[in-house]
């Protein structure tokens, strides 16, 4: 089996047919570094590479599916990361070959010929709303929740699928809003193939990943091929360049610059009970005038 340091993958000792892709980092809620991406694609890689496989599960250990990037990382430090730059000025093109990369690495799952299923319990927010949803298919605990919460400040979803995923007037609700929704409000509202109470997750995602195993790799190949490829006709790479564009510009225009600020000055806790409160996020020319309060308070710290 290969070895990661994000994730697991393995044939499931029960039906072989199906493959279980673990994201492996519980105790940072499965979040998101810089392996896992490249991980993500080298498990998928690995799972097409067995004639045995049909199929692959896509979960997460722990409390959750996956809690979106790693934030303690990306947030609250003084870095100078290609997706948060601290040099100025700002290099739009490092950010989107980065970003970019890392949408690649996630739609692995999308173009897999054999077909992905997210079984997602406890949150997939953010980035990992991205992982769930270039899965072909969706499981949910009733009580789960999938979101993108820093559509509010600081972020755009690189992989543009909400719109393919759900239409256009409930996709700009959910990112006009930075809402969650419920495993049942999912399934409600088409994203989720199934909503089930908790403690049958398992049991539906794994009865769904065999009666979709018995059907020939070539056959699964070919109809996940025809139902991209309308995907595909309708703009899914220019949204995703675009996308992945503008996740850029929110994480450095004046608005998400204080963000970062006052994550690094109050805590990112403080930062997104701010960002979802509902209280108006400062924005042009008071949020420059804030990070300069915030730096200039920052610089006078011992």
């Amino acid at each position: 089996m290969p070895d990661f340091s994000t994730l697991r993958i393995a044939q499931d000792p029960s039906n072989p047919r199906v493959a279980r892709l673990l994201l492996n980092r519980p105790e940072r809620l499965n979040a998101i570094n810089d392996s896992t991406p490249r991980e993500i694609r080298a498990a998928v890689e690995w799972a097409n590479g067995q004639d045995e496989v049909h199929v692959i599960v896509v979960e997460g250990a722990g409390k959750g599916f996956c809690g979106g990037y790693d934030l303690t990382m990306f947030g609250e430090g003084r870095m100078d990361h290609a997706c948060q730059q601290e040099r100025h000025p700002w290099d739009p093109m490092d950010d989107y070959a980065y970003m970019k990369r890392n949408t690649e690495d996630f739609m692995s799952l999308w173009r897999s010929p054999k077909p992905t299923i997210a079984k997602v319990h406890g949150y997939a927010a953010a980035g990992g709303s991205d992982i769930a949803l270039c899965c072909d298919l969706l499981v949910m605990a009733e009580d789960a929740r999938i979101g993108y919460m820093p559509t509010r400040v600081w972020g755009c979803p690189t992989t543009a699928m909400w719109t393919y995923r759900l239409g256009p007037a409930r996709a700009k609700q959910l990112m006009f809003t930075g809402d969650t929704i419920d495993g049942k409000t999912a399934a409600h509202w088409g994203l989720a193939n199934e909503a089930v109470a908790a403690c049958e997750l398992d049991a539906a995602t794994m009865k769904l990943a065999a009666r979709i195993a018995g059907v020939p790799r070539s056959h699964l190949a070919m109809h996940k091929i025809v139902v991209n490829q309308v995907m595909l006709a309708m703009g899914l790479e220019q949204s995703q360049q675009m996308a992945t564009l503008f996740d850029g510009i929110t994480r450095h225009n004046p608005e998400g610059l204080w963000f970062r600020r006052y994550a690094q000055a109050e805590g990112f806790k403080a930062a997104v009970e701010w960002r979802d409160s509902g209280r108006p996020i400062p924005e042009g020319d008071d949020a420059r005038e804030r990070v300069r309060a915030l730096e200039a308070q920052s610089a006078q710290r011992p």
